[in-house]
């Protein structure tokens, strides 16, 4: 948290600096606008002088005086929002209650029970909860991941490979209760951000009739238990016309699950 107030910081003062820069560059004096019987009048004046209306010949001027007042109103907001960035900055505290657990001496550690953690640990811990995934069928081919999965196709090999070095943890196959059935969904998924839990079913054989069947009951399924597509569930899809395309699944990953 307090790095990306300070990111914010460094970015408002680059701003402000380029705003100077830009509003020194365009013409001197303020714009008015006043409106009557419907039409609007542009008045021109700087400092003491006396005050000028506007016609439709100066629109250069009238452009540039309009960008000038906007760019000064920015320039005021960015100082202002800068100024209560320093003050948060200077008032931040050193340890964030997520930290004191950390901090803890070991023989205090080993005996405190923590109430609350931040995202590491508590990736770690999800992570870590023990699950019995949907068993392999004698025979069938082998693909394993990075982490040294077992998954079903070298498709599930991309994308469990991809989450893993984003840094997204997954849980391939853990088991899923959804009205009185027991589903697997491909790839259950912890973001972060929200800790929140979300299911990405990867649909790769969209060629076979047979298996285009099942994609609807399953997703009625999902429906049915409050799972619903674009807010928990997420679907990939191939085919044998149209492979995985890891560039888009790394886009899809970026913006869904971060």
């Amino acid at each position: 948290m307090l790095d990306a107030i300070k990111s914010r910081k460094e970015l408002l003062s680059r701003t402000i600096d380029r705003l100077a820069e830009k509003i020194a560059s365009l013409p001197e004096g303020s714009i008015l606008v006043k409106h009557h019987n419907g039409t609007s009048h542009f008045i021109y004046y700087k400092g003491n002088q006396k005050t000028k209306y506007l016609s439709k010949k100066d629109q250069s001027l009238i452009k540039s005086l309009i960008q000038k007042k906007y760019l000064k109103l920015v320039q005021k907001a960015a100082k202002q929002e800068a100024e209560a960035l320093s003050k948060t900055i200077k008032l931040y505290p050193r340890t964030r209650m997520e930290n004191v657990y950390d901090d803890l001496p070991s023989e205090l550690k080993k005996h405190a029970i923590p109430l609350v953690r931040d995202d590491e640990q508590y990736a770690a811990k999800w992570q870590a909860e023990p699950f019995k995934p949907k068993p392999f069928k004698k025979g069938a081919p082998e693909y394993y991941t990075l982490k040294g999965e077992r998954v079903r196709s070298k498709s599930e090999v991309i994308i469990a490979d991809r989450l893993y070095a984003k840094g997204i943890p997954y849980k391939y196959e853990c088991p899923l209760k959804v009205g009185k059935e027991i589903i697997h969904p491909d790839f259950t998924i912890l973001r972060i951000s929200d800790r929140k839990v979300l299911y990405h079913e990867h649909c790769g054989k969209m060629s076979d009739p047979e298996y285009t069947k099942e994609i609807p009951e399953r997703a009625i399924k999902y429906t049915r238990s409050g799972i619903f597509q674009g807010d928990k569930l997420f679907y990939t899809f191939e085919s044998a016309e149209c492979p995985l395309d890891v560039k888009v699944l790394d886009d899809f990953i970026e913006k869904n699950y971060r």
